[in-house]
Order: C-alpha cells, then sequence, then structure tokens
C-alpha cells in the first residue's frame, strides 16, 4: 500500500487544504499519516478524522526581535531529529505539506532520508516556513499564477487550493433553524478565521445596531472572542468556530466578510459568495493577505477594505455597496476558471512515487 504523510499546522489554513485531499487520497488506496505539533488546532482536526497523528516539537521562525528567538531554533533542531526518527519508523513513499512551521523540519527529514516532498503554497508569495522548504521539495504547488513565476520551472505547478467538497453542499433551511433567523433580512456571515480576528470583530459590534436594521449577522469571531453583552441579540448569532454546520452556513449568506487568507478566499470563489475582504495589515503581517485580497479585487471577485481605512461609515457603506452589486460578484466567480485542485494534486503525489 502507498503511504503518505500529511504535514501542516499552526492556522486552520495550514490543516483544511489537507483534510480536503484526504478522502481521494483513500479513495485511491493510501495509507494516511499526519505530522504535526504537539498541541496545535491541526492535533484534534486530524485526530477526529481517525488519522494517525505524530506531534513533533515545533518552533515559530520570526522576522522580529522576540526573546522566544533563542529557545526556538532549538526546537526545530529537536523537530528534525524527531521528524528523522519517524521518516525511519513509518517509511512513507512521500510527503505532502501545506505549510506552517511544523512542517520545515518534516520536508527536511523527508529530503535527508531521500523521500520526494511536495509543498503547497496558497499565497501569493511564500511564507518563511516555504521558503526554507523550497530546496528541499520535489515539487511546488501554488494558488496563484503570479506565484508559479517567481518559483523553479521544474518545480512551480499551479494547481489552486483543495476544497473541502462538503463545504459545497450546504443546507439553506437548517442553517436557518440553527440560528434561529427569519427569512425576511438577508444574511451577512463575518469570518474572522480560526484565530478570529480582533479588528474586524470590534468594527462589526461597532457597526452591529445599524447593520441589523437591514441584515441578520452570523458572526464567526475566533476562539475566546464571543461578546457574552450580544447574547440573546435578536438577529445576531456569534461563535467562535464552526465545524459540522459550516456548509449550512455559508448557504445561507447572501454575503460574507473575511480575513483574506488563501484558503478561505478560494472558498468564497467556489461557493460564489460575494465578500468584503479585510486582509490582516502589513504591520502585523508579511502582507501576503493584501496581495492576495488586491489579486480577487483585479478579477471582479472581491471588494477589499484595509484595516486601516476602516471606519463605522465606510463599513457600513462597504457592506451596503457589496449586497447591492452581489449579482455582478457573483457572475465573476462563477465565470471564473475553477482549477480542478484535488484531482491534480493527487496526480501529482502519485508521479512522484511512480
Amino acid at each position: 500500500m502507498k503511504h503518505i504523510v500529511l504535514t501542516g499546522g499552526g492556522t486552520a489554513g495550514h490543516v483544511t487544504p489537507n483534510i480536503a485531499l484526504i478522502p481521494k487520497l483513500q479513495e485511491k488506496g493510501f495509507q494516511i499519516s499526519y505530522i504535526g505539533s504537539y498541541n496545535g488546532i491541526e492535533k484534534s482536526l486530524i485526530q477526529e478524522l481517525g488519522i494517525p497523528y505524530y506531534g513533533i516539537s515545533s518552533g515559530k521562525l520570526r522576522r522580529y526581535f522576540d526573546i522566544k528567538n533563542f529557545s526556538d531554533p532549538f526546537r526545530v533542531l529537536k523537530g528534525y531529529s524527531q521528524a528523522k526518527k519517524l521518516m525511519k519508523q513509518l517509511k512513507p513513499d512521500v510527503v505532502f505539506s501545506k505549510g506552517g512551521f511544523v512542517t520545515v523540519p518534516v520536508v527536511l527529514a523527508a529530503k535527508k532520508r531521500k523521500i520526494p516532498a511536495i509543498i503547497h503554497e496558497s499565497d501569493m508569495t511564500p511564507g518563511l516556513a516555504n521558503k526554507l522548504c523550497l530546496s528541499s521539495a520535489t515539487k511546488i504547488c501554488c494558488n496563484f499564477p503570479e506565484t508559479v513565476s517567481t518559483l523553479p520551472a521544474d518545480k512551480a505547478v499551479l494547481t489552486g487550493t483543495p476544497i473541502r467538497q462538503e463545504l459545497l453542499h450546504g443546507d439553506k433551511e437548517a442553517a436557518r433553524n440553527f440560528c434561529g433567523f427569519s427569512s425576511d433580512k438577508p444574511v451577512l456571515l463575518v469570518i474572522g478565521g480560526s484565530l478570529g480576528a480582533a479588528s474586524v470583530n470590534e468594527n462589526v459590534r461597532k457597526i452591529l445596531p445599524e447593520l441589523l436594521k437591514e441584515f441578520q449577522v452570523i458572526h464567526l469571531c475566533g476562539k475566546g472572542k464571543t461578546d457574552s453583552s450580544l447574547e440573546h441579540t435578536a438577529g445576531y448569532v456569534q461563535y467562535e468556530y464552526i465545524k459540522e454546520e459550516l456548509p449550512d452556513l455559508f448557504a445561507l449568506a447572501d454575503i460574507v466578510i473575511s480575513r483574506a487568507g488563501a484558503n478561505a478566499i478560494c472558498e468564497l470563489n467556489a461557493l460564489a459568495k460575494p465578500n468584503l475582504l479585510i486582509p490582516l495589515s502589513a504591520n502585523a503581517s508579511r502582507g501576503d493577505q493584501i496581495l492576495n485580497a488586491r489579486s480577487f479585487e483585479r478579477q471582479g471577485y472581491s471588494m477589499v477594505l484595509e484595516e486601516e481605512e476602516i471606519t463605522e461609515s465606510v463599513l457600513m457603506d462597504s457592506i451596503r455597496k457589496l449586497y447591492e452589486n452581489r449579482n455582478s460578484y457573483i457572475e465573476a466567480m462563477q465565470s471564473s476558471k475553477q482549477l480542478d485542485s484535488i484531482n491534480q494534486i493527487v496526480s501529482i503525489i502519485e508521479s512522484c512515487i511512480a
């Protein structure tokens, strides 16, 4: 039996594309193991699927000064040693990495053991973890055409990002019952990402009284980010994180506010949901979300509002404008050339072990 090790972690965006690949890999007869961090979000998400999970030591690689910069390299070295042992123990035929700092020791260990490693880059420009893995990778799967041209031609392939197929089959009425919503107002879905988005949460809540005059609001606000003072507000529901009901909530949503992580925006595109993207600011990140958002804006799929531009009136006006023009966004997304990412990536995986 062919054996694949999947790796990726730190945020849900580094895990959900791996989860999207699992049914197809199982269909193709692969034995699957997963390497992640000891207690990252990936651990519970993967173990729920019954996939064998192996935790290794993981350190964050930072571009800025932090006292942990002195200890984390030792964690990475420990993770590398553990990953080498796991490669020897598991004897996989291939490794597929979705990124995040835990993947660096795994990809380097695969190269050391002469096991082909495929990495996937969702963003326009590779993150630091993937940059460190480029020379050890057999193939690099890319989400944006702009990315392919900046990477080695013999390695880079445009595949798009694998989308969890269950997202495409939500039940609108089940979501309406779940949220206790009526059918007389449109629904706005606000997604802050698995870790939440403090500024998005804060700004949406500031305009909530005005917003609720025109919309019903589903707010996915991140772990520990719910506001108890807003419980039992008519037309407003808030959840830290939603798993089972997410396809239904997407089906119910007329428009969406989201961060601009690559996986999130690709899901919105696949679902043809008109969206207002509020990318993580360049001050708080390496600026990849801004690049992702502007690419989608150029293609007519998204409206973009940068954090620094947000005021209560600007945010409210943007939401109204998005809803008024929703059909033009839906048409643009529906006519976009959707890549068959899952089949293409699984085909690349199989070709690397042929």
